[in-house]
């Protein structure tokens, strides 16, 4: 039996239900991040995020068998699915690959490489300053010498940071919450970097294609 078609089957009948199981889980942290006085709201929650975490570890067991490869030379072909299980709040970043698992079953992409990146990037940003407020929040609430006191200072510290500007006037305290301030930091250089890089890419196309349709110069 083919094992690619076998996992790109798997991988077809089960990327959008996993999307929406990891949206599920993001509303489960949030909510269990922020409803400090719900305690029995928040026990729901954790055992959903138990729930859903258990369903993600087992899709990528499957995706493993399914592609006929050794362990280790699956985790490093298959990045982003093992960063999503060690974290499943990042979860949400598989929009980026489940656009093209739509668009392969309704043929070509409607969108150009330039507007695909952009839309990736920007889509990305947002889901991953919504979790990397979340979570440094997390941490930092309560925590001795904070100044991130409410969810509201943790989302304009995640807009500062994911952005690269760092006005610096909130700040993580805690060791935790500063390790995760340095994955946000480079994925912000990394996301910035690839929707100005496809802009400009898509600039100089659009200018090169007006220069080539005016043609020569005449004498």
């Amino acid at each position: 039996m083919d094992v690619d078609s076998r996992a790109a089957r798997w991988e077809q009948r089960t990327e959008i239900p996993l999307f929406v199981a990891s949206l599920v889980f993001m509303a489960a942290y949030a909510t269990r991040v922020l409803a400090v006085g719900l305690a029995h709201w928040r026990d729901l929650c954790l055992w959903v995020m138990l729930a859903l975490w258990a369903v993600f570890a087992a899709d990528y067991l499957v995706r493993w068998r399914l592609g006929g490869q050794r362990f280790l030379r699956f985790v490093s072909t298959h990045f982003l699915h093992t960063v999503v299980v060690v974290l499943p709040l990042l979860r949400p970043l598989r929009i980026v690959p489940l656009y093209d698992v739509i668009q392969r079953r309704q043929g070509e992409p409607r969108l150009s490489l330039y507007a695909r990146v952009i839309s990736y990037a920007s889509l990305s940003t947002l889901l991953l300053g919504f979790a990397g407020a979340l979570a440094v929040f997390q941490q930092e609430r309560g925590a001795p010498g904070a100044t991130m006191t409410t969810f509201g200072d943790a989302v304009w510290w995640a807009a500062s940071t994911l952005s690269t500007v760092g006005y610096g006037d909130i700040t993580p305290v805690t060791r935790l919450g500063r390790t995760i301030a340095i994955g946000m930091m480079a994925c912000g250089i990394g996301l910035l970097g690839a929707v100005t890089g496809s802009f400009s890419s898509w600039l100089m196309q659009t200018f090169t294609r007006g220069s080539d349709r005016k043609g020569p110069p005449g004498p």
